[in-house]
C-alpha cells in the first residue's frame, strides 16, 4: 500500500530518447500522487531534458565522464557524492526504468523500502521488491506505464508532454535570426544520424530531400550532436544551415520552431513529438516493440519486406514529408 505523499526516485540514465519515453509514466505518477516529491536520477548528458519535465521536483545528475576518466580520485568523489544524495534523499519508492546492473545497485543502495523495476535479466531481481521482465513486444512508453500498473498504480490519462523552457526557445529564435531563417515559413529540420549506424538512412538522400524542399521555396535546417559536425559538412557545403553542437534544449527549441522533423530513431524526433510537433520517422519497422514516435506509427517510413532502411528511396521520403506538410496546412500538425 503506497503512502499518500511518497518520496519517489526515478532512474533512467540513458539514452535521450528513452529518457523522453518516461514522460507519460512521470505524468501518471504525479496524477496518482499529487503531493509526492519526485526526483529523477539521470546521466549528465541528458540532465537538461529534465528542465522540461514539469512534474519532476529535483534532478540528481550522474557524471559518467568521471568514471570513464579512470582517475581513482574522480571516481571515488563521484561515487561518494552520489551515494550521499541517494541515502540522504530518504526515498520511500524507487522506480528503475532502466534495469541494468548499475541501476540495480543504485536502487538497492538508496535504501528505499519499495523498489520497482523493469529488468533485462533475471539475476537482477534481487535488487527490487517488485520487478518484471521487459516486454519487448511493447513500445517503451507502453512498457513503462505497464510497469507502474503491475505495481499497483491505477491507469490514468496518458499524456506525453514536454514543456520547453522559454530561454531555450528564445535561443532557438536567435539561431533562426542569425541564419536568416524566417519564423513564418515552412521549415524542415533534418537529423540524419542516430546512435546506431545500421539505423541511418544515407546522408546523400537526406540532402536530396532537402534540395527538393529548398527548390520549392521552403527552409531546411540540419541538426546533430557535437560529434556530427564533420559528418554534416556535405550539408553545410550544399548551403544548408547546420546546428550540430548547439545545447540540447536549443536543439529542442529548433524542433519546436520547425514545421516538421525528419529523422531516424533519434531522441530529438521523440522530443519533437512530446512537444506536439509532427515528424517523419525513417525506421526499420512499426511492429510491436519498435521505437516509432509514441502514438504515431503512421508517421513512420519503413522498408518493405524487412529490408534495411538504406533500401528506402528518396521519392518515398519526399512524398511522406509533403503529406505531412499538407496535413499541417489542414490544421492537424499541432496538438
Amino acid at each position: 500500500m503506497m503512502e499518500k505523499e511518497p518520496n519517489i526516485l526515478l532512474i533512467r540514465l540513458k539514452s535521450m530518447g528513452d529518457v523522453v519515453f518516461t514522460l507519460p509514466a512521470v505524468h501518471l505518477l504525479r496524477e496518482s500522487f499529487p503531493r509526492a516529491r519526485i526526483t529523477f536520477l539521470v546521466s549528465a548528458e541528458n540532465a537538461p531534458l529534465l528542465e522540461g519535465f514539469r512534474e519532476v521536483d529535483e534532478t540528481i545528475v550522474l557524471n559518467r565522464a568521471r568514471y570513464r576518466s579512470g582517475n581513482p580520485v574522480h571516481i571515488l568523489a563521484e561515487t561518494f557524492t552520489l551515494l550521499r544524495r541517494l541515502r540522504g534523499g530518504r526515498f520511500s519508492l524507487v522506480v528503475d526504468f532502466q534495469g541494468y546492473g548499475e541501476t540495480a545497485w543504485l536502487a538497492k543502495l538508496s535504501g528505499a523500502p519499495q523498489r520497482w523495476a523493469s529488468v533485462h535479466t533475471t539475476p537482477r531481481h534481487w535488487a527490487y521488491t517488485h520487478s518484471f521482465p521487459c516486454d519487448y513486444r511493447l513500445h517503451p512508453v507502453e512498457w513503462f506505464l505497464s510497469l507502474l500498473h503491475q505495481c499497483g498504480v491505477r491507469p490514468g490519462t496518458v499524456r506525453n508532454e514536454f514543456v520547453l523552457p522559454d530561454k531555450a526557445l528564445n535561443e532557438a529564435r536567435s539561431f533562426f535570426a542569425a541564419h536568416e531563417l524566417a519564423l513564418d515559413r515552412p521549415t524542415l529540420l533534418i537529423q540524419p544520424f542516430t546512435s546506431t549506424l545500421t539505423k541511418n538512412w544515407p546522408l546523400d538522400r537526406y540532402c536530396a530531400v532537402a534540395r527538393h524542399w529548398r527548390e520549392r521555396g521552403r527552409q531546411v535546417l540540419f541538426s546533430g550532436g557535437p560529434a556530427d559536425r564533420a559528418a554534416l559538412e556535405p550539408a553545410r557545403q550544399a548551403g544548408f544551415p547546420v546546428s550540430a553542437g548547439v545545447p540540447l534544449l536549443v536543439s529542442a527549441g529548433l524542433a519546436k520552431l520547425c514545421t516538421l522533423t525528419l529523422a531516424g530513431d533519434t531522441g530529438l524526433l521523440h522530443l519533437a513529438a512530446a512537444m506536439g510537433k509532427r515528424g517523419v520517422a525513417i525506421i526499420q519497422s512499426t511492429a510491436p516493440g519498435n521505437k516509432y514516435p509514441f502514438q504515431h506509427p503512421e508517421w513512420a517510413v519503413t522498408p518493405s519486406g524487412g529490408m534495411d532502411v538504406a533500401t528506402i528511396g528518396t521519392e518515398t521520403v519526399t512524398e511522406a514529408c509533403e503529406r505531412a506538410l499538407a496535413e499541417g496546412r489542414g490544421g492537424k500538425l499541432h496538438r
